[in-house]
């Protein structure tokens, strides 16, 4: 976590300013579309593509596949990448202030139109994918998609596709005639289906009960035909595939059911795209009301890319939408999301999605929906809004959660909330990076800081729409002034003024109000604020982001080792690009110095990889265990431990494609290296290695592979 800087008392009694978000005393830089790691500073907007906008009737579905009335929403409603180039040209987006969109799966789907209960269904959402690398023709042709990312990026707006490389299509083990059987093409050549599948493309173990972690990755998401990731031609295919839409100009990628894929097999792909052209990446692993998953924070942190923080996204519509929790569990949410996620600036926070009923609800007050949308704006994390909410859209499951977008007004009070708020994350670094603190609490107000070295921004909100609150010894971080409310009033909110020491005057804050402050000014010490990507091999190139880097080049830490000259390719007073050194593999703290000495905070838990990796699929065999007791697996690399205990890959799982005594985990492991490695039994403290000599394996270059080894006594 990074730490609270304070200012001095001088330097608060020499700034009695009248400040607002139009005459900040420093306006921060801008960000364009060039730093595609560092989306801090961005808002992102969610499009289905079929449901957005129809830019060109000559690409509709025909047939049963097509409903260009959208009244059955399982059908193709006309909705393209044409639609959106519209909307961006017409200023709906920008307008809005958002500066990233997320679009669907661009990648071909089905055709077919299969009947579940009597009710038609196409692949209008893009997730029965046929081709990862050709478009879904609905949507666009490759030009289409190329005008798409030219038309975003002459606005500054990134775009980000969603990934689904869990599955194909739905299939049926015994009826090859079923839909399209799950077949996986490249570029139009068939590669297998899931029927009679002797390339062992899929898996083959049934569906999954959820009951565990395993059964989940390992057998299939309902109907859909699982992609067996430890088989090279599906991983080569895959990766090869990501690398197509990297070339195109993507941004971004939303990687779909992290939680149902080989956590290994997924960090080989990050490393793939890291090493390659690296983007901000994010991953679904959806989390239910009060769930908090250890699992779900070991990925973010060692996995090489984000998640959608859907403990967040719950927590706010318990307080918000449901009032099945109030502001203490809001702020426990904070604080302890911020422990426990390394990067929690990097973790994608939103009140809804195409996976959940949508926020609104057409009968509810829409102060609740205009609340949670100024929290997630102004809170750690990347927001990202749900096409429609700007429009109060309601809807519950899938997929009355997905109707065609009703109105493209621009006078909406929760578009202009959004409007009035997004500018905040690049003018503001407290926005984009500030840490952040409770400094007034009871069950409806919650009053919050962000703070970046002296910049803050103080953020009151009451979600009591029918009481008033008497707020009374406020403490913030501002400097003595008079300041506007953010929202100019919309949202009820007041002006505040501040004294010196940063003490607030009283004053009552309505009922349903919500108003935010802030206070920008340059920062003089050097501070990181966003390091990306996060994990790489030496060579590759790193963004560092923050203030008061300065002008002139100084000297980037990775750890206790110095890089200076050549290998610094740019320095800047906001951003640093940085070829990692040729240091050993592990987890590494960053940290630079100016060109004058002075040293910034300490950015953590940067993985440094020992080269390119594969994935491949350790087996142990005759390992028997005590009630409690788990195998895992070290070796000679970072990668696995380095013989560290605590490091050590797994639990190993047990059930699905082997079963106890044998156990099996799929790793990353840096490519073509000779690697030593034992397995371990491990129960609390209690660690037990076994026999004999290390065991030898040499990973392959590319591809994927399995090493079968005994447990040696």
């Amino acid at each position: 976590m990074k730490k609270f800087y304070k200012l001095t008392t001088a330097l608060a009694l020499s700034l009695s300013l009248t400040l607002s978000l139009f005459g900040p005393a420093y306006a921060a830089p801008d960000t364009s579309v060039s730093n595609k790691q560092n989306f801090s500073t961005d808002v992102i907007y969610q499009i289905f593509t079929d449901r957005f906008s129809d830019g060109n009737a000559s690409n509709n579905p025909t047939g049963s596949a097509f409903d260009g009335t959208c009244t059955n929403l399982r059908l193709y409603c006309g909705g393209d990448w044409q639609g959106i180039i519209n909307k961006i040209n017409d200023g709906y987006l920008t307008g809005m202030g958002v500066t990233a969109i997320w679009i669907s799966q661009p990648v071909e789907n089905i055709y077919s139109v299969i009947n579940y209960s009597g009710v038609n269904n196409t692949a209008y959402h893009g997730y029965w994918a046929r081709d990862f690398k050709k478009t879904n023709p609905a949507y666009g042709t490759i030009a289409d998609f190329q005008n798409l990312i030219a038309a975003a990026h002459a606005k500054n707006i990134k775009v980000i596709i969603d990934f689904a490389p869990n599955h194909t299509s739905p299939a049926s083990s015994d009826q090859p005639s079923f839909a399209e059987n799950g077949k996986l093409y490249n570029n139009g050549t068939l590669l297998g289906g899931y029927t009679g599948d002797t390339q062992n493309l899929f898996h083959h173990n049934g569906g999954t009960d959820f009951s565990t972690t395993e059964n989940g990755i390992y057998k299939n998401l309902y109907d859909l035909a699982d992609l067996n990731h430890n088989n090279s031609t599906v991983d080569t295919y895959l990766k090869d595939a990501v690398k197509m839409w990297l070339d195109l100009g993507i941004d971004g990628i939303r990687m779909d059911a992290v939680k149902h894929m080989p956590f290994g097999w997924q960090k080989s792909f990050m490393a793939t795209v890291n090493n390659y052209k690296p983007v901000f990446t994010f991953g679904e692993w959806f989390l239910g009301v009060n769930e908090v998953s250890a699992e779900n924070h070991k990925f973010a942190n060692e996995s090489g890319m984000s998640l959608l923080d859907f403990r967040f996204a719950q927590k706010v519509r318990q307080v918000f939408r449901d009032n099945t929790d109030n502001m203490y569990g809001l702020k426990s949410m904070l604080e302890g999301s911020a422990t426990d996620y390394a990067q929690v600036e990097d973790q994608v926070t939103f009140i809804d999605n195409h996976d959940m009923e949508r926020f609104h609800d057409s009968n509810a007050n829409r102060r609740k929906l205009e609340q949670a949308l100024a929290f997630t704006l102004t809170s750690r994390g990347v927001p990202a809004i749900y096409y429609g909410t700007e429009q109060y859209m309601a809807g519950g499951n899938d997929p009355n959660n997905r109707a065609r977008i009703p109105s493209f007004s621009t006078t909406t009070t929760a578009y202009q909330v959004i409007q009035m708020l997004a500018p905040l994350r690049k003018s503001n670094p407290a926005i984009a990076y500030g840490t952040t603190q409770e400094r007034w609490i009871n069950n409806d107000v919650l009053i919050y800081e962000r703070k970046f070295g002296n910049s803050a921004a103080v953020i009151a909100v009451n979600r009591n729409v029918n009481t008033p609150a008497s707020i009374t010894g406020l403490a913030t971080s501002l400097p003595a002034g008079n300041y506007a409310d953010v929202l100019g009033g919309l949202l009820n909110g007041n002006s505040l003024t501040v004294s010196s020491g940063g003490a607030a005057s009283n004053f009552t804050l309505a009922a349903g109000g919500t108003a935010v402050w802030q206070y920008t000014t340059a920062t003089t010490a050097p501070t990181i604020g966003h390091v990306g990507p996060m994990m790489a091999k030496p060579g590759a190139t790193v963004t560092i982001d923050g203030r008061g880097f300065g002008a002139s080049k100084g000297t980037v830490y990775f750890g206790t080792t110095a890089v200076t000259g050549a290998n610094i390719t740019a320095w800047e007073d906001t951003q640093i690009k940085v070829k990692i050194p040729a240091v050993a593999g592990g987890v590494y703290n960053i940290k630079i110095a100016n060109s004058g000495g002075a040293s910034s905070n300490v950015y953590d838990n940067f993985e440094v990889l020992t080269g390119d990796q594969v994935s491949v699929r350790f087996v142990i065999n005759n390992a028997t265990t005590a009630l409690g007791q788990n195998v895992y697996l070290s070796g000679s690399v970072s990668e696995l431990g380095n013989w560290d205990p605590a490091k050590a890959i797994g639990p190993l799982y047990n059930q699905v494609i082997y079963q106890y005594p044998t156990w099996y985990y799929d790793v990353s492991v840096p490519a073509g290296k000779t690697i030593e490695f034992k397995f371990l039994k491990k129960q609390g403290s209690t660690v037990t290695w076994e026999g004999g000599s290390n065991h030898s394996f040499t990973a392959p270059a590319s591809g994927t592979a399995t090493v079968n080894v005994n447990w040696q006594p």
